[in-house]
């Protein structure tokens, strides 16, 4: 077979050949590309039937034709579609919520002032909109692994760009954080061997070092108790530690010191369903000189 090329034509009209795809590659596609001036147009020509290229015999399985059924949706071919019960899901909330309360969505499209700021772990066991009862327009939300906040230092992340713009932009009033049971960032940190992470590939190595200072006084303060009671304690822990990395945020404790922002943590437990919610006392908190220590007040315990 002779081998194709490419043509180029330039504006004085010469011409110049250069390798194709199917010289380089040992495909069998023959293709022509014109380039009148600054238009270019990619045409393929000719396509032997039935040949493949030579990765596809070195590879077998990876090109084997076209498969049609691969391709097919769940419903094609009679299986469980989850889209579809989320769709009746949907359309459900547009009937039963969204429809009868009207008025209310139609002021949230204009605007938002929520009163809270929840940040919250990503664990699919942990919806705070489910598990406290919030409705659309009363809580700005982030949930990341392990419901951790960075310090201020750390720079910017999707957790510090979303506390900018619900403390300087929507003026929420609380900022909550939620723990939980049985945390698996929480467990990644504590397993860790050392608190580095520097050198580490790890996404979530990386982020759950966030949490260090909570797993470093939890082994100071649990190191007698089990692996999995010193997670639970360093569940709660980190909660703290979050909160205390909150003052970092200038704009944060300006606010916080103004009485124009209280900070609260709480810890969901979902094994027996219960909830413990406290509130940062700044002023013995900053008194106490301990970067690492919290006063708490108005503790409670719902369950």
């Amino acid at each position: 077979m002779q081998h194709s090329g490419l043509i180029l034509r330039d504006k004085n009209a010469s011409f110049l050949l250069v390798p194709m795809p199917d010289q380089i590659f040992d495909c069998n596609v023959l293709i022509h590309v014109f380039l009148p001036l600054h238009m270019f147009c990619l045409v393929v020509c000719r396509k032997k039937q039935g040949l493949r290229s030579n990765a596809s015999k070195e590879t077998p399985g990876l090109m084997q034709g076209n498969r049609t059924d691969e391709y097919k949706t769940a419903e094609q071919t009679g299986g469980y579609d989850s889209f579809n019960e989320m769709k009746q899901r949907f359309l459900t909330f547009k009937e039963k919520k969204y429809l009868e309360n009207l008025e209310l969505y139609r002021r949230l499209a204009e605007s938002q002032a929520p009163e809270f700021m929840v940040i919250a772990c990503a664990d699919s066991r942990v919806c705070p909109s489910v598990i406290l009862g919030l409705e659309p327009g009363e809580a700005f939300m982030v949930r990341n692994v392990a419901n951790l906040v960075p310090p201020y230092e750390s720079g910017p992340s999707e957790t510090n760009a979303a506390l900018e713009f619900a403390v300087n932009s929507l003026k929420v009033k609380n900022i909550l954080v939620i723990g939980h049971s049985c945390c698996g960032g929480i467990h990644a940190l504590m397993s860790m061997e050392n608190a580095d992470g520097d050198n580490s590939s790890s996404f979530i190595r990386n982020w759950v070092i966030v949490g260090k200072n909570a797993r470093l006084s939890t082994k100071e303060a649990a190191s007698h108790l089990s692996f999995d009671q010193q997670c639970r304690h360093c569940e709660k822990e980190s909660v703290n530690h979050s909160l205390l990395n909150l003052l970092t945020y200038p704009w944060i404790e300006e606010q916080v010191m103004r009485g124009n922002l209280s900070l609260h943590g709480g810890y969901y437990d979902f094994v027996d369903c219960t909830f413990e919610k406290w509130t940062l006392d700044y002023y013995k908190t900053i008194s106490r000189g301990n970067e690492d220590v919290i006063a708490v007040k108005g503790r409670s315990f719902w369950s």
